[in-house]
Order: C-alpha cells, then sequence, then structure tokens
C-alpha cells in the first residue's frame, strides 16, 4: 500500500482532521481507483473533486470532442479545447490539479467486454452519462463485476443521485430506471442549468470517496432528487424489483455477457 508522503498529509489536512476520516482513509483513498465514464458536466466535476480529494488513480471514459456549447458547464475545458476530444483535454487538466494522481484516458465507445475489463480494473464506477442506454450498459456490466457504481443525472432545473452496490437484497439501477420509463430526454432536448451539473457531479465525487474510504452513509437504495428551481431536496427509497431483467433472477454472469 502507498503511504502519504509529508507534502500529501499536509495538503489534505482539512479532510484528515474530519472526526471519523482520518490519515488511514486518506491513505485508502490514496489508494483507489475509480472509473468515470462521460466526460461532460457531470464527469467534469467529479473528475476535478476526486483528483483534488486525493484519489490514486482516476480512468475517464468518452469518445466525444468538446464543442462551443460544452463551455458553460463543463469545467475542465476553455474556449481553446474546442474540436479536442475529452479525454484528452480533462487528462491535461485534472493533472494540473493533482499531479500526484494516475490518469488513464480511453477515447473510446466500449462493448460489454471491453467495459467489464475495465470495471474489472477500478474499485468503483461513476456514470456521468447522459443516455439511457448507456447507463444501464454500466450497470449490467457492474452488476456482473458486482463493483458499486455512482449514478448522477441533470436535466433542467432537477437531478438525482443514488449509488448501488449489488448485494442480495438491493436494487441496481435497471429497477429505479424502470420506475421512470423509457421516454427520458436529454440536455440537448431539454435544456440544462450550469451549476446544476457540478452541484450533482461534486456529490458524485462525494459519495464515491464515502463508498470507498466507508465513511458515513452513502445513497444505496435511495435516491435524492433536488428541485433547484425551489431548491427542494427529496428522498426516497425504492427496492429490488422482482421483475428485473438484470438483478431480479438468478441469470448467471454468462447469460447477462450473451445479452
Amino acid at each position: 500500500m502507498l503511504t502519504l508522503t509529508d507534502q500529501e498529509l499536509f495538503r489534505y489536512d482539512r479532510q484528515i482532521t474530519l472526526q471519523g476520516f482520518d490519515i488511514d482513509k486518506q491513505q485508502v483513498l490514496k489508494n483507489s481507483t475509480a472509473l468515470i465514464i462521460g466526460l461532460g458536466g457531470l464527469g467534469c466535476a467529479a473528475a476535478a473533486y476526486l483528483a483534488a480529494s486525493g484519489i490514486g488513480k482516476l480512468t475517464l471514459n468518452d469518445f466525444d470532442t468538446i464543442s462551443e456549447s460544452n463551455l458553460n458547464r463543463q469545467i475542465l475545458y476553455t474556449q481553446q479545447s474546442i474540436k479536442q476530444y475529452k479525454v484528452e483535454v480533462a487528462k491535461q487538466a485534472l493533472g494540473n490539479i493533482n499531479a500526484n494522481m494516475i490518469i488513464e484516458a480511453i477515447n473510446q465507445k466500449l462493448s460489454d467486454n471491453e467495459l467489464i475489463s475495465l470495471i474489472k480494473q477500478n474499485d468503483i464506477v461513476i456514470d456521468c452519462t447522459d443516455n439511457l442506454t448507456s447507463r444501464e450498459q454500466i450497470n449490467r456490466c457492474c452488476f456482473i463485476e458486482k463493483k458499486p457504481l455512482v449514478s448522477g443525472a441533470a436535466i433542467r432545473m432537477e437531478g438525482l443521485l443514488s449509488v448501488f452496490n449489488y448485494q442480495d437484497n438491493q436494487p441496481c439501477y435497471q429497477c429505479l430506471s424502470q420506475l421512470f420509463g423509457q421516454n427520458q430526454l436529454t440536455c440537448i432536448e431539454a435544456g440544462v442549468m450550469a451549476p446544476l451539473v457540478g452541484m450533482f457531479g461534486s456529490m458524485q465525487a462525494l459519495e464515491a470517496i464515502k463508498v470507498l474510504t466507508h465513511y458515513g452513509k452513502p445513497l444505496i437504495g435511495r435516491v435524492l432528487m433536488v428541485d433547484s428551481m425551489t431548491m427542494e431536496f427529496n428522498q426516497f427509497t425504492f427496492a429490488k424489483q422482482a421483475n428485473c431483467i438484470v438483478c431480479g433472477n438468478q441469470q448467471t454472469k454468462q447469460e447477462l455477457k450473451c445479452n
């Protein structure tokens, strides 16, 4: 296990000072790895705060380039970043935030088998994508490997956040998404307020740190919903769905991989 240097002890002093967090948990964070899928508004904020908080390695996955319309909310990019690949610019920006961490950038759309291989190499997955198909793929692959998943979404002036750990009695993302139905809009169609994605990306980073270091109570089996128009925060619990096509029956890993 990598130990904290004197420089790192000073840098992360405000976290180490937290009651119940201490040096041991900061060291756990230094030895942890996270896979962030989607380097848009959520992913930029989540990655920036994980880097600043002292995680040891980030793996970034996206296959999109930066456009002018991204700049109002995707905080790792600048005017000079336009038309460049998001993962490449994000890697450089995050290296400037924390030069002591390892950053791997994967600039491609992943098949199930490729995603499963990547999930195996990481301690936690953070879903910052903006479409249902990707979210369901990530959930399916995380379920196969039983790797914790932090899922966030933000659109218009609303957002939601939840955590999945794939224990026998716990629901998965598919259990949640089927409650909302298939007709989900994207930010391109409905718009989104810039600070909202920063808010939820930061909370995704916070939940990831809690899961990795066993600190506090993550949002497992619960959904946090925020209406930022009125600043109303609501929370509800949800259960494993008996008819869930991912976790609600006794499918084997091989059966899931073949789907």
